[in-house]
């Protein structure tokens, strides 16, 4: 198994999600490879930071007493009347909701959250591989107007693409990529010597939104909308510039 195929996997790896085959060409690996296996402990210790770190909240009770009522509504009539018929341990659970402080950011635990981080798994190893497999660029350009157009008729969407030279993040160029089970435009920025991908797409609804940092092998991703179109950010520039590049991104 090659590293790439390792990094890919080390998320469901650690859930234990993969087959016992998988898991096994993993450990095997692991063994003697130690970026993987430094890799695997910085992922652990993500994981660790954020079950330490992640603030969540009681829901409101008028939201709790709402669940509690769709439940009971849903039950029979001998269920009603049973005083122990409702799993109100189970009700408590459901309507935990897990704040992440940022703008407009409020993260539901279950599909979203779930989604949410496969999408930035993906996200990263798209990062990771166009560096690693010397597919940065599709169209190699500074100017915007040489590489918006070199999208059309390649996408079902035309992605917004500026370029900030004079604000330290020179456009570099574009690619096709894929991400979440669709085509995206990826566009290339730089810092100093730091690549920026910005991955594109249209968003499923209009609002204005953007994510804190999060950061996964080192790397570190914002996710944001704007304008009907959908972003994610990733590069190991640090997290403050990343942050303001993003503003510009979506401003």
């Amino acid at each position: 198994m090659r590293c790439d195929d390792v990094i890919d996997r080390l998320s469901p790896f650690l859930d234990d999600e993969l087959d016992p085959v998988e898991s096994q060409a993993i450990v095997e690996h692991l063994a003697t490879c130690t970026s993987c296996s430094a890799a695997l402990a910085r992922q652990q210790k993500l994981s660790a930071d954020l079950r330490a770190e992640l603030e969540y909240h009681r829901a409101p009770d008028l939201l709790r007493a709402r669940i509690q009522g769709d439940a009971r509504a849903s039950l029979g009539p001998a269920d009603r009347r049973a005083p122990f018929a409702v799993p109100w341990r189970w009700l408590s659970a459901a309507a935990a909701v897990a704040v992440v402080v940022g703008a407009g950011w409020v993260a539901l635990i279950g599909t979203n959250e779930r989604e949410f981080a496969a999408m930035t798994r993906e996200a990263v190893s798209d990062h990771v591989r166009s560096l690693m497999a010397d597919h940065l660029d599709d169209v190699v350009s500074t100017d915007q107007h040489t590489v918006k157009p070199w999208f059309n008729g390649k996408l079902d969407f035309s992605p917004p693409v500026d370029d900030f030279s004079a604000s330290g993040y020179p456009l570099v160029g574009g690619r096709l990529d894929y991400l979440s089970g669709r085509a995206v435009a990826a566009l290339v920025y730089q810092r100093r010597k730091h690549v920026i991908n910005v991955f594109v797409w249209p968003a499923a609804d209009g609002g204005a939104t953007m994510s804190p940092v999060s950061t996964r092998q080192g790397f570190h991703v914002i996710r944001a909308t704007h304008g009907g179109m959908a972003f994610c950010l990733v590069s190991d520039l640090n997290a403050d510039e990343l942050r303001a590049f993003a503003k510009m991104v979506t401003g």
